[in-house]
């Protein structure tokens, strides 16, 4: 079965569940509307007892380049101060609660760039399998940002603190095999072997003991994860600096593809 939305695509083959990013223009970047299509999918597949694994992943070359800086209208330097992002943030963070919160094991497909919002989509699932050409990073910094959507949580809880803040103070590309090394995602397999990969994986969780992986998943998460508290601290200080000079002149610098020049308000 197949359902299009906007931006999302769900499909279902047996007992797995597909949940597709399909703005790949864009690598997948979401916007409030995506996003809120992506919690609403995840929130009727989690309640389907039909179903018994969903995976989320994207299509074309990104798993998903984290928030659409355009939000659906025409940005230029000279208007981009007028850009609220804010909607993507509490959006995205409910996103993120849903997919932590599903009892249905999730699965981030990830076969290109997971950044920002998308990386910490990825993290929440309860497993991540990678290719080996793709990359995560979190990429807030450059833009005068601090990271959000959870990822402050999901990505210390994974890999510790001084690798987490390597990487959001530095917004390094941290390739797949990498990522799989410091833990950051479950597994990474060669592109060509990524397909089968995939498909296998999603059948031994699909007919696994469903109640025995819900309770699982939310022990193990319980006994390392303060996502809400994460959220709290980072939508309170996202919001403060998408108010800031530094911000303003971070997205006219990425729009004008030149170094950014901070002054520190």
């Amino acid at each position: 079965m197949t359902q299009p939305g906007a931006r999302v695509v769900v499909t279902t083959e047996g007992p797995v569940a597909t949940i597709t990013m399909t703005a790949p223009e864009r690598l997948n970047a979401v916007d409030p509307a995506m996003l809120e299509e992506l919690t609403a999918a995840v929130g009727s597949l989690d309640a389907d007892p039909a179903v018994r694994v969903i995976a989320i992943t994207g299509a074309g070359r990104g798993f998903c380049a984290g928030a659409d800086l355009g939000a659906g209208r025409d940005i230029t330097p000279d208007n981009q101060q007028d850009v609220d992002l804010s909607a993507t943030l509490y959006g995205a963070g409910r996103l993120v609660r849903a997919i932590v919160t599903a009892r249905t094991p999730t699965v981030a497909l990830v076969g290109g760039v997971a950044a920002g919002a998308g990386l910490s989509i990825a993290l929440a699932c309860d497993y991540s399998l990678a290719t080996e050409s793709a990359s995560f990073t979190m990429a807030f910094v450059k833009i005068g940002l601090m990271p959000d959507c959870g990822s402050t949580a999901l990505v210390a809880a994974n890999i510790g603190r001084a690798k987490a803040l390597r990487m959001a103070l530095t917004g390094e590309r941290i390739p797949a095999p990498v990522a799989e090394a410091w833990g950051l995602i479950c597994e990474c397999v060669a592109d060509e072997a990524y397909a089968e990969r995939s498909r296998a994986l999603l059948a031994q969780l699909a007919g696994s003991a469903p109640v025995a992986v819900a309770a699982t998943s939310a022990a193990v998460t319980a006994a390392v994860l303060d996502l809400e508290a994460a959220l709290a601290v980072e939508e309170s200080g996202q919001v403060a600096l998408l108010q800031t000079a530094d911000f303003r002149e971070g997205v006219a610098a990425f729009l004008e593809k030149r170094a950014a020049r901070f002054q520190g308000h």
